[in-house]
């Protein structure tokens, strides 16, 4: 709309009221409500400004042609809306008269199901016509008000309403912020008020004094009970679902952005009060909850999160750096993961110690008297909490020391808050059993050394981390050692009692025949490790690596999808950042080794189809096609290419001279092992080839061949050593004479057919003519119960297993999916 045009409006302003058709005007009005759209911003001010200037007289005149208007058989929904709207704007100030009032409402009431609002619509005009009657405004309606008053831009009046709704303190709609709300003492609702000004990064001194004020009226341990109990809550579904746009966000899975800044509150307010256990593990789980991710929106809200951090960081307490460095090992969130990084660093700093020092004294012992095990009596029963591989479990037993299947019922009588603190313990384990797995895999790149006496308080005897420790190989003085039947052995069983340097064990630097050795003595003694080590994929340089010089093309040329391949790039330590079917640049994936002074890349394009139809709402390619790995310093300018494929160049500032990537021959072969096994992770799991789905080859079928070479193909390091591992399995399987192996294949002989499942994919032929079976694996199978196995953490081996189980017996099978494919 013109500038000319909008005049146009003003004029005719004037000459209705010149000429007394002021019902007129309203037919006017309605008219330009549909030239702007509904949107009354910008020029169109100027109009409503010079609406508001006619008298009183006049405007009652104007509001009586709308609600005409309203009524008139021609008017449809949308000039309906807009004369409600107008009828605020012409009505404000004016006395109170019942005009249209069911029907506003009703629009309010429409409203209040909405995430928020343009502000150009100007519906606090409703609003203030309920303010004028003395109407209160439903606590919904003013919850979509202050959502969208955050996108109220160059926008005053749409905020000078909104700061009249002052009550409720909170927005309803989630489950944590209506149980706080039933707090209706005064003191509680000036804290829930000040919780919702926490805007800024960090609290200020004033915002501190004022909350702690609050504290002391209230009592500290009571707003702690309070507060956890709430957070408690925090990611529930919401109360009533919200209105969805077909291209919105997830705004029911995200929070509502008002009573995101009370949660900020919330977690400052709790670094105010004296630590307690309970905290910590309240605001650890508030940053895991905050960073979740939601559909067309990315995590939930980093800025909660990253508050949380800062409450932990601000907590003087051996819980709250537990659980930071807990959060560490296991938060992808480039900016969380720094201000983590910052706390930790900071932590250190303080005590006079490395960073890597401060994770491994962070780990709490949990109560845990021995490695891995408590006793705690409780009346005249005793609890017993022990490790078991990647959980704590607790048993109990009666008076007479006879094991019990549940908690007596005396126990939770007399003693429910030490059986409530013991199950949380339960939990906290668990939680710190996983990050400490992750932290302990990473090792093998930080290539830490130890001196024997340290390693053995931190890692062999902690009482946590010694149930890791001790299902891991260890070279001590060069020698390498494992822990069995209460001591430290060789791979002869001889002991080993003390030392001088401890480093962990990686196959790289042994012969196979060593690995072997070691593998047959993990077997012999039981141990089943946490992660692949004595079996861990080794990935030394080829001779087409040696001819490429400075690349890999070993994990080229595959077909990702690109969320799989995002989560689990962050989740081992790799920058990347998604591609988008835009004209925009973006660096490739890559894993900064300062220990080493090395970058690796890993080069990867979007793949959107020729007319960029495979991409989610919000533009993001579904789909990656795999390029190169290779090696720069780690100082190197970035390399980057536009985001739906094209060549990579080196991104040069100030006359910086490009750095050529390095030969493969100087890279250590740990490092490179590592860096190809963490790739080989990423083809492995988030290939389409995996996909049993896809045997049409997916969307137009551009896929079928990439599908069946990688679905049916030659076997990755991954899946060889599978292989190895069940040719030593398979024959203690109660279906071992229906088990055989054959190349890339498990065959299993059912009664109606003959099997074969890939082991790198686990797709599936059966005979005859090798037909494809589809079967599509539960999200989280288990292993079958297979006896004893060397380590943790295989899912493929998991789903193999299972679908031979599942095969091997056919005639029992009763899901019609797969009968009719049978």
């Amino acid at each position: 709309m013109t500038m000319g045009e909008i005049q146009k409006y003003k004029d005719l302003i004037g000459r209705r009221v010149a000429d007394d058709d002021l019902e007129g005007l309203a037919v006017d009005l309605l008219k330009a409500a549909i030239a702007n759209n509904g949107n009354w911003t910008g020029l169109w001010d100027g109009v409503l400004a010079r609406l508001r200037e006619l008298p009183p007289q006049a405007r009652s005149r104007v509001a009586d042609g709308l609600v005409t208007q309203y009524h008139s058989a021609q008017a449809g929904p949308n000039a309906r809306e807009n004369a409600l709207i107008l009828l605020g704007i012409v009505s404000r100030d004016l006395p109170p008269h019942d005009r249209l009032t069911a029907e506003r409402l009703a629009l309010l009431d429409k409203i209040s199901r909405q995430h928020s609002f343009w502000y150009g619509a100007r519906y606090e005009n409703l609003i203030e016509a309920e303010l004028a009657a003395g109407r209160p405004i439903a606590p919904a309606v003013v919850a979509t008000v202050r959502r969208a008053v955050l996108h109220a831009y160059q926008n005053e009046d749409l905020p000078r309403t909104a700061k009249k709704l002052t009550e409720p303190p909170l927005n309803v709609g989630e489950a944590w912020a209506e149980e706080a709300l039933r707090e209706t003492d005064d003191v509680w609702q000036q804290l829930l008020t000040h919780m919702a000004t926490a805007t800024a990064a960090k609290p200020s001194a004033k915002w501190d004094k004022q909350a702690t004020a609050l504290v002391d009226a209230l009592g500290p341990d009571r707003v702690r009970e309070a507060v956890i109990r709430w957070l408690a809550l925090v990611g529930r579904p919401r109360t009533f679902e919200l209105d969805r746009g077909r291209y919105e966000p997830d705004v029911n899975s995200a929070y509502d952005p008002y009573n995101a800044n009370a949660l900020r509150g919330l977690a400052w307010l709790l670094s105010l009060l004296p630590p307690h256990p309970d905290t910590a593990r309240a605001l650890g789980a508030l940053v895991e909850t905050s960073l979740r991710k939601v559909a067309g929106l990315g995590p939930r809200n980093p800025k909660v999160a990253n508050a949380g951090v800062n409450a932990l960081a601000r907590i003087d307490s051996e819980a709250a750096l537990a659980e930071l460095a807990r959060l560490a090992t296991r938060v992808t969130y480039k900016n969380t993961a720094k201000l983590l990084d910052a706390a930790l660093e900071a932590r250190a700093v303080a005590l006079g110690l490395s960073r890597e020092e401060i994770e491994e004294l962070a780990v709490p012992a949990y109560g845990l008297t021995g490695v891995g095990r408590a006793e705690h009596r409780l009346g005249e029963a005793t609890a017993v909490l022990e490790v078991q591989g990647t959980k704590a479990v607790l048993t109990w037993h009666n008076a007479s020391g006879k094991p019990v299947r549940t908690v007596p019922a005396a126990v939770r009588r007399d003693h429910a808050e030490e059986l409530k603190e013991l199950k949380a313990t339960v939990k906290d384990i668990d939680r710190m059993l996983s990050a400490q797995g992750e932290r302990l895999d990473r090792q093998f790149l930080a290539d830490r050394t130890w001196s024997y006496a340290t390693w053995c308080e931190r890692y062999l005897d902690h009482p946590l981390v010694g149930t890791l420790a001790r299902r891991l190989l260890w070279t001590v003085d060069g020698t390498t050692v494992g822990h069995a039947e209460g001591a430290l052995r060789t791979v002869t069983d001889t002991p080993v009692t003390d030392g001088t340097n401890v480093r962990l064990w990686h196959p790289v630097d042994h012969t196979p025949a060593e690995i072997v050795a070691w593998r047959d003595w993990l077997e012999r003694h039981g141990v089943t490790q946490p992660f692949k080590q004595a079996h861990r994929e080794v990935y030394l340089l080829t001779d087409a690596e040696r001819a490429t010089g400075t690349y890999s093309n070993r994990f080229a040329a595959h077909v990702l999808r690109q969320h799989q391949f995002h989560s689990l790039a962050a989740a081992r330590g790799w920058r990347n950042k998604l591609r988008l079917a835009v004209d925009d640049e973006a660096p490739p994936p890559a894993r900064d080794l300062p220990r080493w002074g090395l970058r690796a890349e890993y080069w990867i394009e979007g793949e959107g189809g020729e007319d960029y139809t495979d991409i989610t709402d919000s533009g993001t390619f579904l789909r990656l096609r795999t390029d190169q790995v290779r090696f720069y310093p780690i100082d190197a300018p970035e390399n980057s290419a536009h985001c739906a494929g094209g060549e990579y160049r080196m991104w040069l500032r100030d006359g910086a001279d490009p750095v050529d990537p390095l030969p493969l021959t100087q890279i250590p072969p740990l490092v490179l092992s590592e860096v190809l096994r963490d790739v080989d992770l990423f083809v492995g799991v988030a290939s389409i080839g995996n996909d049993p789905t896809w045997q049409d080859g997916g969307p137009g079928g551009r896929f079928q061949e990439y599908w069946t070479s990688y679905g049916f193909g030659e076997l990755n390091q991954s899946a060889e050593t599978r292989r190895l591992l069940l040719d030593r399995l398979i024959p203690r399987l109660a279906i071992a004479d229906r088990c055989t192996l054959e190349g890339r294949f498990l065959h299993v002989k059912g009664d109606r057919h003959t099997y074969k499942i890939h082991l790198g994919s686990g797709n599936i032929l059966r005979t005859p003519n090798d037909q494809y079976l589809c079967i599509v694996p539960k999200s989280n199978p288990s292993a079958p119960q297979a006896g004893y196995l060397p380590y943790e953490g295989d899912r493929m081996l998991a789903v193999i297993l299972s679908k031979a189980m599942m095969l091997a017996d056919d005639t029992r099978i009763t899901d019609p999916t797969i009968l009719s494919q049978l």
